[in-house]
């Protein structure tokens, strides 16, 4: 089961494309510089789950 639910994500990304690659990016940033985390803490250990759940707790924007 996805966490966070695509509901909780969608309230701050227009489309699941975009949510998608905004948690690939990052997901990579994450793996390059294990220590930029911006939440205090995390449900998972996963660097894609992290993104997600920074995504949902709105600390991650895209960029134009």
């Amino acid at each position: 089961m996805l966490y966070p639910p695509i509901h909780e994500l969608k309230k701050n990304v227009d489309s699941k494309y975009l949510v998608v690659t905004m948690a690939a990016k990052r997901a990579r940033h994450l793996q390059d510089h294990p220590d930029d985390l911006v939440l205090d803490e995390y449900k998972t250990l996963k660097t894609v789950s992290r993104a997600l759940e920074e995504i949902a707790e709105n600390k991650v924007k895209e960029k134009h």
